[in-house]
């Protein structure tokens, strides 16, 4: 029976399934599997950075993200003009792992009357920084009211020809792992600002103490979306056979990359590139600096295979490091330790269901 002041009435037969039972990653997977693709324009859809939709023969790619207050940023040490830089520029990097070319966005806000005029130009200030370094224009949105917070929601547009779109899908057995950049750092930066924020907490009269850490505290408040990538491996006549941007860790992309191409991997950990002020920093919070960097996540560096025969184009590549291989399916995900262990490689990076 049906209450309209209480809803419909709860079936006490009917199991009730916690969303942190089965994270963000089962959540989608639950919502998402009765969709059947209906429009042969739409390629493909949902399980990839973004979608790819033919308009007339050019393909366009689409992806949207959701960022909330207390959930994917804190504005106790996140300056609003770095976060709607961050809002942005996490958005091209999603065309930049499908191997294309970001060109629009459009933004949509809600926010509680906490916010001023000045603190919401001071978030689209850096929404345009980015737009503007990154070629891209704002095109649209829309604003509403919220009873708690901000709600931030992106939605990018990019192109890129159909053989140079990039799938998470293509990966075959005895494919190279790539990745570029550094791991790692994004997280060390978000444990520093925890922790001050922590100090600040108990006594607000002491200042942070965030001098020689500004490395790691610019990949966690500004990061930057590696869309040069493209252009270097079209100068290297590569194009890889599966990509990913690493937003939730590098652990869980392989893994995201294994899953759809039906495979399994070898990462090797001494590979895996740090930088050293991670590295010692990690050291620091008494962590291993390879967690960090397969757990952390937020780093948005591109991650992809390419085929053994390219090799030899890529060994010299300064900002890229080849890290593992991929294998068969049955062979599963591995992880080679610096002293020869071979683990099971598990995917516990951000999961923003269980925060």
């Amino acid at each position: 029976m049906y209450d309209k002041k209480k809803g419909s009435k709860p079936d006490p037969k009917q199991k009730r399934t916690e969303l942190s039972e089965i994270g963000e990653f089962g959540l989608i997977d639950r919502l998402t599997r009765n969709i059947r693709i209906k429009n042969p324009e739409t390629l493909t859809g949902v399980g990839d950075d973004a979608a790819v939709i033919d308009v007339k023969g050019n393909l366009m790619l689409l992806s949207t993200d959701l960022l909330i207050e207390g959930v994917h940023f804190d504005l106790t040490y996140m300056p609003l003009k770095h976060l709607g830089y961050k809002a942005a520029v996490v958005n091209f990097s999603d065309i930049a792992a499908m191997n294309g070319i970001p060109k629009q966005i459009t933004v949509s806000i809600a926010v509680s009357n906490r916010f001023s005029l000045e603190a919401l130009e001071e978030l689209y200030s850096g929404i345009l920084m980015a737009c503007e370094k990154y070629h891209v224009d704002l095109v649209g949105g829309d604003t509403s009211s919220s009873l708690s917070g901000m709600f931030i929601s992106v939605t990018v547009t990019g192109e890129g020809k159909k053989e140079e779109i990039v799938y998470r899908s293509g990966a075959k057995e005895g494919d190279l792992i790539c990745v570029s950049g550094d791991l790692g750092g994004a997280y060390i930066g978000l444990l520093i600002l925890e922790r001050e924020k922590h100090v600040f907490k108990v006594d607000p009269d002491i200042q942070p103490e965030l001098h020689g850490y500004e490395y790691v505290l610019s990949r966690q408040l500004k990061p930057e979306a590696r869309t040069d990538i493209r252009k270097l491996l079209q100068d290297l006549n590569i194009i890889p056979t599966a990509m990913i941007d690493i937003s939730d860790g590098l652990a869980s992309e392989i893994l995201h990359i294994c899953k759809r191409s039906s495979t399994g991997c070898r990462l090797f950990e001494e590979k895996i590139p740090i930088n050293d002020e991670t590295r010692r920093l990690s050291m620091d919070f008494k962590l291993i600096p390879s967690i960090c960097a397969l757990n952390g996540g937020e780093d948005y560096e591109l991650l992809f295979t390419i085929k053994q025969s390219d090799y030899e184009k890529i060994k010299e590549v300064a900002d890229i490091s080849v890290i593992g291989h991929i294998t068969a399916n049955n062979e599963g995900a591995k992880l080679v330790t610096g002293d020869g262990k071979m683990l099971n490689l598990t995917a516990q990076g951000w999961d923003a269901m269980k925060k």
